[in-house]
């Protein structure tokens, strides 16, 4: 008799944990995604800075450990009456005929881990001149930019204004992944770029803009007052309360303010549901916010309108998905701890049993974490819990670069993370291999 087959849709820190750890013994495991490897988005930031080398920030899906097929494809629709999804191969401006050729697959249980989007709030020329921070793609094509910036500003034909519009890093979006970004860019700016572009350096200044009053706004008033002083202090511009009305190749138009130059530009303001989410009619969704398909507290998907009934076979976690009653945020610990959840369901299953349906016996319950980010110059903070106040400094600073190795599935990268911290810290980053 056949294993039953479990089909998971999307390879980010949910899917990619599935496809992991449910047991090849009992069950044939397809895991289908446009993107052939799973990026650790906490390292990004780090990566295109130069702390360590971009192979370290992502995880190929395919491995002779890893006993799964991979389709890179993206899923177009779902038939949940049918279990059949259909399917799209993923290959950009491939003109190959087999890339243009729609596939279908048949699954017994489905798992939706579709992730999200960046959420451009349909703000006109984002998509087209910003930079992003969703995978390493978008961490090598930072590191690019900012280094032919530095390299057009040291032209001896480059005047100081234009120097001064060509370094002007320009962040939209004062949440941890924001701030983090301007962290390690400052870093970068004040220990290795002094030395090495002395005479344009001096000219790089970063600019952090959000809707919001103020930023980090998941953290307590004493610590993102904190944060913001911090930055601040070391000439990082703060810009709240700010609405970006439009981009182009050149400057952003801020309400109010008008036209600010910039030469970098990068869009981390939040999420927005894909398409796969948006198009799906046949399951309840939420009515505000982001769009996510909700389940049960077995992370069951519930038909759409207002009954409690779920479709047989097929579960949903990650960013994409929020349990009713019980709504959590869009974060890697959140995703993963459902998947831990879920593979420890499927996992108990015994034998050829026919009545499993996934259900646990206990519902998923979510153990809090306390939320870290880094605001550069070895300096962090870290939220409270409890009755135990946050605290910021150094140690909180140390207890995000730990947690960021932690993130990483392999020993041998954790490794190899910690000799290229141990090196720079002793000889410098290597930024001439930039």
């Amino acid at each position: 008799m056949s294993k039953p087959h479990i089909i998971i849709i999307g390879s980010g820190w949910a899917g990619f944990y599935l496809a992991d750890y449910l047991s090849p013994t009992l069950y044939t495991v397809t895991i289908i995604s446009p993107r052939r490897t799973s990026a650790y988005t906490p390292l990004l930031a780090s990566a295109a800075c130069g702390l360590f080398n971009f192979y370290l920030a992502e995880e190929p899906i395919r491995s002779k450990s890893r006993k799964c097929r991979f389709l890179k494809a993206t899923v177009t629709t779902i038939s949940f009456p049918t279990k059949t999804i259909h399917c799209a191969p993923a290959f950009d401006d491939d003109t190959d005929p087999i890339t243009n050729q729609l596939f279908d697959l048949q699954y017994d249980y489905l798992i939706l881990a579709p992730g999200c989007i960046p959420n451009t709030f349909g703000t006109p020329g984002v998509l087209d001149h910003a930079l992003f921070m969703k995978n390493v793609s978008d961490a090598m094509a930072t590191r690019k930019r900012l280094f032919d910036l530095l390299e057009k500003a040291s032209l001896p034909t480059c005047p100081p204004a234009r120097k001064s519009e060509l370094l002007h890093i320009a962040i939209v979006g004062g949440g941890p992944t924001g701030v983090e970004i301007t962290a390690e860019l400052d870093d970068l700016a004040h220990r290795e770029l002094i030395d090495l572009y002395p005479d344009v350096a001096p000219y790089l200044h970063i600019s952090i803009y959000d809707v919001a009053p103020h930023i980090l706004g998941n953290y307590e008033r004493k610590l993102h007052e904190y944060a913001n002083e911090r930055l601040v202090r070391r000439h990082v511009a703060v810009e709240t309360n700010t609405r970006i009305e439009k981009v182009d190749r050149e400057a952003l138009y801020v309400k109010g303010k008008g036209r600010v130059p910039y030469g970098m530009l990068m869009w981390v303001t939040g999420n927005k549901a894909t398409d796969l989410v948006m198009e799906m009619h046949d399951v309840r969704k939420s009515e505000k916010g982001l769009v996510r398909v909700l389940t049960d507290r077995h992370l069951r998907v519930f038909k759409s309108g207002s009954t409690d009934e779920v479709w047989d076979d097929v579960f949903a976690l990650g960013d994409a998905a929020d349990i009713v009653g019980a709504s959590l945020p869009t974060t890697a610990e959140v995703a993963v701890q459902k998947a831990k959840f879920l593979v420890g369901v499927f996992n108990s299953r015994k034998g050829e049993e026919a009545s499993f349906d996934g259900k646990a016996a206990m519902p998923f319950t979510y153990a809090e974490k306390q939320l870290v980010s880094y605001i550069g110059s070895r300096d962090g903070i870290i939220a409270g819990r409890g009755d135990r106040e946050g605290w910021t400094g150094r140690s909180a600073w140390l207890a995000w670069r730990s947690g960021s190795v932690m993130w990483t599935r392999s020993w041998r990268n954790r490794i190899v993370i910690l000799l290229t911290w141990i090196l720079n810290w002793v000889f410098g980053k290597e930024i001439a291999k930039m």
